[in-house]
């Protein structure tokens, strides 16, 4: 599947994991998962030091999670990817998002190996009215 195939999609998920999303309402990771909140999608935050966000409780890991989320959205520094690529591999879970400027080759080569449709250095947001 090419990655316009790829992103058309993973935006038809319902349920979004949001790694990294943060309580300040001027950082990245809140003002675009608020966006896609407002147009249907349920937020899942994945966030340790935080209890809610966006009205959402918080949890500390996709294990942690109380359902399967049909994609998980990362905003969090390449070094990080590797590891979440390998809790979404051992959680059967199958669409990786990664944000506008956040690249992992050799992660991405993992998740795709592992059969996860992988996305990196593209902004849902972005792509979300793009394509909508």
């Amino acid at each position: 599947m090419n990655e316009s195939a790829t992103i058309r999609n993973m935006l038809q998920s319902k349920t979004i994991a949001v790694i990294g999303l943060s309580e300040d309402p001027f950082k990245p990771s809140h003002s675009v998962s608020a966006y896609m909140q407002s147009h249907g999608y349920r937020i899942l935050p994945i966030n340790p030091s935080a209890d809610t966000i966006l009205g959402e409780p918080c949890y500390p890991s996709l294990s942690a999670l109380p359902l399967k989320p049909d994609l998980v959205n990362v905003f969090r520094l390449p070094k990080f990817i590797p590891a979440i690529v390998d809790e979404m591999i051992a959680l059967d879970l199958k669409s990786l998002w990664v944000q506008l400027g956040i690249r992992n080759p050799e992660a991405a080569a993992t998740a795709e190996a592992a059969g996860i449709a992988t996305v990196m250095d593209r902004c849902i947001l972005i792509e979300h009215q793009r394509l909508g």
